[in-house]
């Protein structure tokens, strides 16, 4: 077992990565952080996010600083430190060093399904936007350092079978599973990012991961080519993710 674990959690917008991060924070031995390179994206990409400013002035935006912290001393005396990254908000430029550091871990969700969710509230014009080929990217960057493939767990499995996948993340990480991982408070969070009013209002309503239901949303024809830029990098992480065998009587 680690004596201090620090995880960072490679996802994009519109998946479960906040629910994720309410069943770590539920763990006593564990700290979360909410999108640390959130406020320098903002500002070295020029996007123009809901809240922009708010967040630009929340947090740190020179990503050197952010590193440094996050290999830091893990706050509040805890043991296990975990902290929520948007794969996207890691420019081209961004050094990657600090992340030998940590363990790295990907969570992925159907294109499909987070581009019909994230065009319900912002404007998608290129598929940067989802983080598809940031996460793919950075998976492939840890690979190449460390000869073996990170770990990617799927949104859907998660939902479907949440003590199960969790029990086998937490074997991964060689840390004990707790049921508080299951469950927790509905409400906001300290923790969340000052973006939440924008983003969160689901999840804050939320007591558990939700069961998973099949949406047979129709993709809007202008977003196809969004979607198949997306699917090349899904699949990619997708062959490679945490799965578990469901025996049947």
């Amino acid at each position: 077992m680690h004596s201090e674990l620090r995880i960072a959690m490679w996802s994009g917008p519109r998946n479960i990565s906040t629910a994720l991060m309410r069943s770590f924070e539920n763990r006593s031995d564990s700290f979360v952080t909410d999108e640390p390179f959130y406020a320098y994206f903002l500002k070295e990409s020029g996007e123009d996010h809901p809240g922009r400013q708010e967040i630009i002035q929340s947090q740190s935006s020179d990503w050197v600083t952010v590193a440094s912290e996050l290999i830091g001393s893990i706050p509040q005396g805890k043991t296990i430190w975990y902290q929520k990254h948007m794969a996207h908000h890691i420019l081209d430029y961004s050094n990657l060093d600090w992340i030998n550091s940590v363990f790295n871990c990907f969570l992925i969700r159907d294109p499909k399904e987070v581009i019909c969710s994230y065009v319900k509230r912002f404007k998608l014009i290129d598929h940067k936007q989802l983080g598809f080929n940031q996460q793919l990217r950075i998976f492939k960057k840890i690979k190449r350092k460390t000869g073996e493939p990170p770990v990617v767990i799927n949104a859907k499995d998660v939902l479907e079978h949440p003590e199960k996948i969790l029990k086998k993340l937490c074997k991964i990480l060689k840390i004990e599973f707790s049921k508080s991982m299951l469950n927790w408070p509905s409400g906001k969070r300290e923790t969340d990012g000052i973006w939440a009013p924008y983003w969160y209002s689901e999840v804050e309503k939320t007591t558990g991961f939700q069961p998973y239901s099949y949406q047979n949303t129709k993709l809007d024809p202008n977003y196809r080519i969004i979607y198949d830029q997306c699917m090349i990098d899904y699949e990619v992480l997708f062959n490679q993710r945490v799965f578990i065998i469901i025996k049947t009587s």
